[in-house]
């Protein structure tokens, strides 16, 4: 049966769908040779699906794992600077993996990773509210105004924030920790957020994910999840 190319690309494990239509967008992929559009199907039974020359292969048995990840790591496939990557924790999976949305380079905790494109797309796109928790170290102390400007939204150059949720506020010395929960997935947002309020975080971790948490799994380590544990999340 005739699937959409980004759909075929997202079973076979080597990107979500956003990204594999951009990778169509770019001209990347061909099918019998010809340069595929958005919006082109194939069937791979009878089809020649190429993604930079390369066939496409059937896809693989669905993996979903849990990693926490360190300071000090790239949330990407490649890096052009050469720095380390989220990937080369996985060196005893045999299964090729891509990473659900991204954590910065000096951000740690939970990420997940995937070859499962329909459920990255599920929880990354913004339309399905997955609430992520970050506990965040500040230089500074959270205000109840600042508080109240979070949970109301924060005004960012591309907008306003969605309404955040702050928890377990705890003063240190001249800083504080907190935790704040957002459902968006925007470029440095927690960071960003806290330098409008005059904040500078100092340390940064995410610590849930919709109903997943880091309970077992230390600094570096991951665990696979499990089938029921999957299924929740394609239920978000």
């Amino acid at each position: 049966m005739a699937e959409r190319l980004q759909k075929l690309i997202a079973k076979a494990g080597l990107a979500s769908r956003r990204q594999a239509e951009k990778w169509i967008e770019e001209g990347r992929v061909s099918v019998n040779g010809h340069p595929a559009k958005l919006g082109d199907r194939a069937d791979l039974s009878h089809d020649q699906v190429q993604v930079d020359g390369k066939d496409l292969a059937k896809a693989e048995a669905k993996l979903t794992i849990l990693l926490n990840k360190p300071r000090g790591y790239v949330s990407t496939l490649k890096d052009p600077e050469g720095r380390r990557l989220v990937t080369d924790l996985l060196t005893d999976v045999p299964t090729r993996l891509f990473p659900v949305g991204r954590l910065d380079y000096n951000t740690e905790g939970l990420l997940l990773l995937t070859n499962d494109g329909d459920l990255a797309y599920r929880i990354s796109h913004p339309s399905h509210n997955v609430d992520k928790t970050y506990l965040v170290k500040v230089r500074g102390l959270l205000s109840a105004k600042m508080v109240q400007r979070l949970e109301q939204g924060i005004h960012l150059d591309e907008g306003v924030t969605a309404p955040a949720k702050v928890d377990n506020i705890r003063s240190v010395g001249s800083g504080c920790w907190f935790e704040l929960t957002i459902h968006e997935g925007r470029n440095r947002q927690v960071r960003r957020m806290c330098e409008v309020l005059g904040l500078t975080v100092v340390r940064l971790k995410r610590i849930r994910l919709d109903s997943l948490d880091l309970v077992g799994v230390s600094t570096g380590r991951y665990r696979v999840l499990s089938a029921d544990e999957v299924r929740k999340l394609e239920k978000t």
